[in-house]
């Protein structure tokens, strides 16, 4: 046996090992088989790489070798090492019974039989053991918002420390695309890069699901179990979808446990705070909120827009800021639909072998989100435009005729129409009672120049991306 495990089981009782293997061996067996057969044995000593186990008799060692020594060999090796033998010991006693009554005698321990040498697990270990995570995932190409701050900077944290912070487990929940898997996948290969010793797994709840169905229609339940309660770091997706089923939800229970009380880190994803959750055991819900919950919302604008950026530097794509600005305005929901349009630009464009230009992005755009113009009051529009063309409020309304002031007007007509459900002749009233007529060509006009003026066009749109934030 390797010395340094050694010394640490000398440092560790060998009782409180022991007691740790009955806890895995209750989890793995029905109450009536671990009663019988495993909770009445004790430890004695472990010297020279042989476990000396006291069991009730000789019939129960041989019960126990036929049916379960794979089991139990599993067991033993990860609790004591890869060398261990089994020296069994049964007791003798020289009491009697009189009238029913058991009266009580001093207990020796002689050996049952030979050392029995254990029987080699075949479970795959390190560097073997694959972690399913996304190598792409990591905390460097996750861009930070408000609306994730405070899920990263958690999730930073249990990277570093797993199983050893307050956070455990760590419950990351929000809407669909809003990144959770991304985030949860940098925690495991975060957790792989600085202790690579550590056993990570990143699994979807549907594949836990027809793992555990799989196992259970194999009669493989033992091994599904211990092979989950080696995980130092388990990363669950989409948790939500245990909902209704019992039997997975039982076998999760247990493995959640273990590994809580293990001080091994969990980490979960899920489209609702625990709270909402249905469909699962409330003794499920009560664990959830043990550690910290951490929910993600839809990126604001500024996030989104980073989002392109940095996937843009990523993949060598150069965009204009006003198509980036245009995307970031228009795609809201989630992450991956930014992502989609991004590939699907690039798509087109190679395909019909021609720029991004704001046309295409209008196109690709369109047939993946839906463009609506969002209604803004015409008090809005009119602080936005001022701003940009640095004229007064009064001044949309005067009749100057300068030229800033002339193209200020227009553009504040233009955007009324677009963002407002004001008729012209409401357009027309609020920049000076203006007529209908007046409105009209004032907007032909600006259509007009927006056609071949590029810097123009520019300073629209930023008006727009002002008033979209």
């Amino acid at each position: 046996m390797d010395s340094d495990f050694f010394c640490a089981i000398m440092e560790k009782d060998v009782q409180v090992i022991w007691a740790e293997c009955q806890q895995v061996l209750r989890d793995n067996l029905t109450p009536t088989v671990y009663n019988t057969w495993f909770a009445p044995i004790k430890a004695l000593s472990f010297e020279d790489n042989v476990l000396k186990l006291q069991v009730q008799s000789q019939f129960c060692v041989e019960y126990i070798e036929e049916n379960y020594l794979v089991l139990l060999s599993k067991v033993l090796f990860r609790k004591f090492g890869p060398q261990t033998k089994l020296d069994y010991y049964y007791a003798l006693t020289n009491s009697r019974t009189d009238a029913g009554v058991n009266i009580p005698s001093n207990i020796s321990q002689a050996p049952a039989a030979p050392p029995v040498l254990l029987q080699q697990p075949d479970l795959k270990e390190e560097p073997d053991f694959d972690s399913q995570l996304n190598p792409s995932y990591t905390f460097e190409s996750f861009v930070q918002g408000e609306a994730n701050k405070l899920a990263r900077t958690v999730a930073l944290s249990v990277a570093a420390q797993p199983g050893r912070s307050s956070f455990n487990p760590l419950f990351i929940y929000g809407g669909s695309g809003v990144g959770k898997t991304h985030l949860a996948n940098a925690i495991g290969n975060d957790v792989k890069r600085l202790l690579p010793m550590k056993r990570v797994l990143y699994v979807s709840a549907n594949t836990f699901q027809l793992q555990y169905q799989d196992a259970a229609a194999h009669n493989h339940i033992p091994d599904f179990l211990l092979f989950y309660q080696t995980i130092d770091v388990l990363i669950v997706d989409d948790i939500q979808y245990f909902a209704g089923k019992r039997a997975t939800q039982d076998t999760f229970f247990h493995i959640f446990n273990y590994l809580q009380q293990s001080g091994k880190q969990i980490v979960l994803t899920c489209d609702k705070a625990p709270k909402d959750l249905d469909g699962l055991e409330d003794r499920l819900l009560t664990r959830f909120k043990w550690g910290l919950a951490a929910e993600m919302v839809k990126p604001d604008y500024e996030l989104r827009k980073n989002i392109l950026l940095n996937k843009m530097h990523r993949d060598g794509v150069t965009l204009s800021m006003d198509i980036v600005e245009f995307v970031a305005n228009n795609v809201r929901d989630n992450v991956r639909d930014l992502e989609g349009v991004l590939a699907a630009l690039l798509a087109y464009s190679t395909l019909a072998d021609k720029d991004i230009d704001m046309e295409l992005a209008e196109q690709v755009v369109g047939r993946i989100v839906e463009i609506k113009p969002r209604e803004r009051s015409m008090a809005d529009i009119a602080d936005a435009v001022c701003e940009e063309f640095h004229v007064s409020p009064e001044a949309l309304t005067s009749n100057s005729r300068q030229r800033d002031v002339v193209i200020a007007r227009q553009v504040s007509m233009y955007l009324a129409k677009k963002y407002t459900a004001l008729t012209m002749s409401e357009i027309g009233r609020t920049h000076g009672n203006r007529t209908h007529a007046t409105v009209m060509h004032a907007l032909d006009v600006l259509n007009s120049t927006l056609a071949t003026d590029v810097v123009l066009g520019q300073r629209v749109r930023h008006i727009e991306n002002v008033l979209a934030g």
